[in-house]
């Protein structure tokens, strides 16, 4: 097998058969010509590989996928239109009424939200194991363990290998969240994990540009996701944020690599400032969680959060400050980005939760772009003053 640079730059990539372009274009079909009544059975059955309707398959989406698919060490792979569309595919097709989701969180406030209010409408019950021994984790009606690798936002880990040794021994299906670490980092399915997938829309596209989903796995368990979790449910991946998201997984390892860069200099510089009650960052010794990111990360990723002293009025100060860090959600840009998790991402949790999960008023989740960190640290720098000097601390 060739190594991880290569492979994202070459799996699925091949010249176009018809004109010989070297990038792979953009097929912008709704729908493909299988040329006679027998061969159009067949593709519908799933008796033959082909193309029929872009809501199903499309070669330009199909590059990302198989490209994906590779660089988790998967069999296969399912793109989706958003992360969100991947999330609940996976939920609704392999998940029935009765059946229990446990989490170990805390969670992106938008997964925790759909498992908390849509899926028990369906009568999928969720229950938050978070903290709890392995040994508890489970019940008799549990069939589906979810983790996210990092935890959003304060980017703690679970222990990928007990998860999927407990969910092997019990049959119970082990889906990781990869989208902070990205398969560059850390490969769930290395770890014995079943499913792992991502929001593409952040690191793997890279760019801010594009939306996007994607699962991988093995082939039987894919087939069955795209068969209920995409051509039921439809929440179809584009070919034009396919061929976006594919021309940014070719330069993933280059950018994980600043981004890993800067977030570590960012991280050391914020642990000694006084105004910073905390820094959140696996790589930091001082993380709680850093022995286990030694383990099953090859490197810690390039988001960081800090709990200001001064709580939520500290916060806005020092969001409202920053030059280089744009406030927005989302993140894996190659540029900078800021938010305030508990007035954003998870602004619709109840404050139990929130407070369960450390998503504080002084909490602020830092994306650290691609730009050089001492223009970074500066910058973050130049803000801590203007809290300092406005709130007279």
């Amino acid at each position: 097998m060739k190594r991880f640079k290569t492979r994202a730059v070459h799996v699925g990539s091949h010249p176009d058969p018809v004109t010989g372009a070297h990038v792979t274009p953009v097929y912008r079909t709704s729908t493909f010509a299988y040329g006679s009544f027998e061969r159009g059975a067949r593709m519908f059955a799933g008796e033959e590989p082909g193309y029929v309707y872009s809501r199903i398959g499309n070669p330009t989406v199909r590059v990302f996928e198989e490209k994906v698919a590779s660089l988790e060490g998967a069999e296969d792979a399912v793109a989706f239109a958003s992360g969100m569309a991947a999330i609940s595919a996976v939920a609704f097709t392999f998940l029935r009424p009765g059946d229990e989701l446990v989490f170990l969180g805390p969670l992106y406030g938008g997964t925790e939200g759909f498992f908390f209010d849509v899926l028990s409408r369906f009568g999928i019950s969720v229950r938050d194991a978070s903290g709890r021994p392995a040994e508890e984790w489970l019940s008799d009606k549990t069939r589906m363990i979810y983790v996210e690798t990092p935890t959003n936002p304060t980017l703690r880990l679970n222990d990928l290998e007990l998860v999927g040794k407990v969910g092997g021994r019990a049959g119970v299906l082990t889906v990781a969240d990869n989208t902070f670490a990205t398969p560059y980092l850390t490969r769930p399915l290395e770890h014995g994990l079943d499913i792992v997938l991502h929001s593409a829309t952040k690191y793997l596209g890279g760019h801010g540009d594009a939306l996007g989903g994607v699962a991988a796995g093995k082939a039987e368990a894919m087939a069955e996701l795209r068969s209920h979790g995409l051509r039921h449910v439809g929440g179809s991946l584009g070919a034009e944020d396919a061929f976006l998201l594919m021309r940014g997984v070719k330069t993933l390892p280059l950018r994980m690599e600043a981004h890993c860069d800067g977030a570590e200099q960012l991280a050391r510089f914020l642990e000694g400032q006084e105004l910073v009650e905390k820094v959140y960052y696996p790589g930091l010794p001082s993380h709680p969680d850093h022995e286990l990111a030694l383990r099953q990360m090859d490197r810690f990723g390039g988001m960081v959060a800090l709990e200001l002293h001064g709580g939520e009025a500290a916060a806005r100060v020092f969001l409202d400050s920053l030059t280089l860090f744009a406030q927005a959600v989302s993140l894996g840009d190659v540029e900078s980005l800021a938010t305030h998790p508990a007035s954003t991402t998870h602004e619709l949790l109840p404050q139990e939760v929130l407070e369960r999960q450390g998503v504080t008023p002084g909490l602020v989740r830092l994306s650290v772009g691609i730009e050089d960190p001492r223009d970074l640290i500066e910058d973050l720098q130049q803000a801590l003053e203007k809290v300092k000097r406005r709130l007279a601390m």
